[in-house]
């Protein structure tokens, strides 16, 4: 029986393991440790680090290896993403049969939580043979930068919206709601908001050492986290943020 563990391991400070995922970590019998280009080589030795830290035997194997990289130029932007989940659970499927076979236990460090905004579970349901699944849960991005501003996600009541940065530059401001947390925004999209009555929370690195954060009203602030993240882009070769904007009701 093969068995495929999912492992939420936060934002990257491995202060941030719950004791389920040290145990799932422990149990494992492969860790496949995924590469994403010479630009994000920090993803890589921050899993490294968290291993060594987590692991309390010398049983478990860790192996590495390049993930298939989406083609972001695909006018279809769903068929792009689906393109790319096919040819990573391929990927996959070739390292698991080459250093387990069809039997063991094998485990994948995902960032934040395997739920949120995150490919593993739908690219996982793609192997052959399909595996069984459990999912340990993260601590996510959101929770981090709430915690890095100290600041309470939902007003008394109220919903929030989670969304992402493609959809807030095509759609606007969603309706319906007075706080947006933004995900997956490699261009700044607050940028396309009517500023006016807008309070941005905004971080990068979040639960790393090089850990950035900013808040304050966004017809101040924005152009100042704009450049933040290009000299950090520049620094590190990527970058990931996330943020929250409140609008007075």
């Amino acid at each position: 029986m093969l068995t495929l563990s999912l492992i939420g391991i936060g934002c990257g400070d491995p202060r941030q393991l719950t004791l389920a995922a040290i145990a799932t970590i422990n149990a494992a019998d492969l860790i496949l440790i995924p590469r994403k280009g010479s630009a994000k080589t920090d993803l890589a030795e921050l899993r490294r680090t968290i291993c060594a830290q987590a692991l309390s035997n010398d049983r478990t194997r860790m192996a590495e290896f390049d993930l298939p990289v989406r083609d972001a130029g695909e006018e279809d932007y769903r068929k792009g993403v689906d393109d790319w989940h096919d040819a990573v659970a391929a990927t996959w499927s070739q390292e698991i049969a080459r250093y387990l076979g069809g039997k063991g236990r094998v485990a994948l460090l995902i960032w934040g939580d395997p739920s949120l905004y995150d490919s593993s579970l739908r690219i996982a349901q793609r192997l052959d043979p399909r595996p069984s699944i459990e999912t340990i849960p993260g601590i996510t991005s959101i929770q981090a930068l709430c915690a890095a501003h100290a600041l309470p996600l939902n007003e008394i009541g109220e919903p929030f919206l989670v969304t992402t940065g493609r959809r807030l530059r095509e759609g606007g401001w969603p309706p319906g709601v007075d706080t947006v947390v933004v995900m997956l925004d490699g261009a700044a999209a607050f940028q396309t908001l009517d500023p006016a009555g807008l309070t941005i929370w905004w971080g990068a690195y979040l639960g790393m050492p090089d850990q950035i954060i900013m808040a304050g009203q966004l017809a101040e602030i924005g152009p100042r986290i704009v450049a933040a993240r290009r000299q950090a882009r520049a620094q590190h070769g990527w970058i990931m943020d996330c943020y929250v904007l409140k609008r007075r009701s």
